[in-house]
């Protein structure tokens, strides 16, 4: 008895300690586990200042485009939706086993997302929601339908102004600072997923700045907030009701949300904005340079540390950089008082100065750095590069070549020219050959490649090359900058290691 007591007690507390255990496992868990409260409380705010975007377009039965033209929504086997996407995108549309199966031009919808800026009835949305539409409509939070004017497009961001007249008193939302966002950061989106209506969804800021190279000046916002087909054009809110971001595109093998959605920056959205609003179109800046990044072995051998900015590799005969000084191999660190670290902080400063402005431009040439000036111009979409003359075959002639670098190299002759087919104004020493192993092979060059300096100093022929190349040898250099042309005297940087 005795013992059976004394088990007992000693018991007690062990059974107490998985009451108390078990109680903390019933318990909620803390709110900051939960997610932020705010949210509702911004949706609500929010939530009548995101609009619907429904666009119509003739097309022709084999064609398609826009937010979900020609495409039925991929959902899950079984889901409930599947029947109502089946009926709405086949039967209405004139899919597969609906009314399209001859070939005259139909009628199409489309369905996304936009957001109202002005109480006017200024709305922002994406390019590709609205872009070949015939007609575009809003559709406000309570199912009212107003008829929109575009007010402008810029395609390299994907970004579109549209203009509707207000049938009473609009909520209108503002845009909050996109460079103030934080990693791990609550943000929200609203917008119309499969044609659903407002879907308010919550998640992270799950990285900055990021570059997936669909266009010139991609800077996203990505985020794990679900983003799906429809919520293109919505935007992306932080927890003061802010647009930090506009909805643009996701990534996903099946088409639906795997956390992986990308908003374009508030910062880039606003700038545009304001333009499409006073112009009808972007006004860029222009400098006028062709610009590659500085590899580490391109660094060594400008006597760059550590390894940053954009290299110049061409200038525009016609453009703001050539008056200014500005040469191939310059190397720009700074434009107008903003550290460059890569090519594409260039180009995203440049386009966003105001056109007509003097900068200052900091470049590193030949180890040292100097300050120029430059005065922006104007950047054209239109403008096209002129193709090479196409030139009649002549018999061939043996070319007397050269190895060096894993590489076979010739003069420049009539005969490779036509071979070719490289412009008269291309100066240097053609590449004939490449040995596949060499570091040349990796670095892409290929036969047709001129090679125009060595180590930043002009050559025209192998001999020219290989007496070069045995010089930065003997100084003990590790690599070989070369400015190579292509056939349309388009100039890169490639460094070779000389090891």
């Amino acid at each position: 008895m005795t013992a059976t007591l004394a088990f007992r007690r000693r018991l007690r507390p062990v059974l107490t300690a998985a009451v108390l255990a078990a109680g903390w496992a019933l318990a909620p868990a803390p709110a900051s586990a939960r997610g932020p409260e705010g949210i509702a409380d911004v949706a609500e705010k929010v939530i009548d200042a995101v609009v619907n975007i429904s666009t119509s377009q003739t097309v022709d039965a084999k064609g398609g485009g826009g937010e979900g033209r020609g495409a039925n929504p991929q959902v899950p086997p079984g889901s409930p939706f599947e029947e109502f996407f089946d009926d709405f995108f086949k039967n209405r549309r004139g899919g597969p086993g609906g009314r399209g199966g001859d070939a005259t031009p139909r009628r199409t919808n489309s369905l996304g997302s936009g957001f109202i800026v002005d109480d006017s009835g200024v709305v922002v949305t994406n390019n590709h929601v609205i872009a070949d539409a015939d007609e575009i409509n809003v559709i406000m939070n309570d199912g009212t339908k107003i008829k929109a004017e575009l007010v402008g497009v810029d395609k390299k961001t994907d970004l579109a102004v549209l203009k509707f007249k207000p049938p009473r008193q609009l909520t209108v939302v503002k845009f909050g600072d996109s460079d103030k966002l934080r990693l791990g950061d609550w943000v929200i989106a609203i917008g119309n997923p499969f044609s659903l209506g407002g879907t308010v969804t919550a998640g992270i800021v799950s990285a900055k700045n990021r570059d997936i190279s669909s266009g010139p000046y991609d800077s996203y916002i990505q985020t794990d907030a679900a983003i799906n087909r429809g919520n293109s054009g919505g935007p992306l809110f932080n927890l003061d009701g802010e647009v930090i971001g506009v909805n643009t595109l996701i990534i996903s093998p099946s088409g639906g949300s795997i956390g992986i959605g990308f908003a374009v920056p508030s910062k880039t959205v606003a700038g545009v904005v304001d333009q499409l609003r006073q112009f009808g179109e972007l006004r860029r800046g222009w400098l006028g340079v062709r610009i590659q990044g500085v590899t580490d072995e391109i660094a060594e051998s400008l006597n760059i540390k550590p390894a940053r900015g954009a290299l110049v590799a061409g200038v525009d005969d016609k453009g703001p950089a050539k008056p200014a000084g500005i040469e191939p191999g310059d190397v720009v660190v700074k434009f107008d008082g903003r550290d460059i670290k890569e090519p594409k902080d260039l180009s995203r400063i440049v386009a966003d100065t105001a056109v007509g402005k003097e900068v200052d431009v900091v470049v590193i040439r030949k180890g040292q750095e100097q300050t120029l000036k430059v005065k922006l111009g104007r950047l054209e979409d239109n403008e096209k590069v002129q193709q090479a003359a196409i030139k009649k075959d002549e018999p061939a002639e043996k070319p007397v070549t050269q190895k060096a670098l894993g590489l076979d190299l010739a003069a420049l002759s009539k005969d490779l020219r036509t071979r070719y087919k490289i412009k008269d104004s291309v100066k240097g020493v053609v590449v004939t050959g490449v040995d596949q192993a060499s570091d040349a092979a990796e670095k892409r060059l290929s036969p047709g490649d001129v090679i125009v300096e060595v180590a930043q100093e002009a050559v025209s022929s192998g001999a020219d090359i290989k007496k070069r190349v045995d010089q930065l040898k003997k100084d003990g250099k590790k690599s070989v900058l070369l400015l190579v042309s292509n056939a349309d005297g388009e100039l890169r940087f490639v460094a070779l290691s000389l090891q």
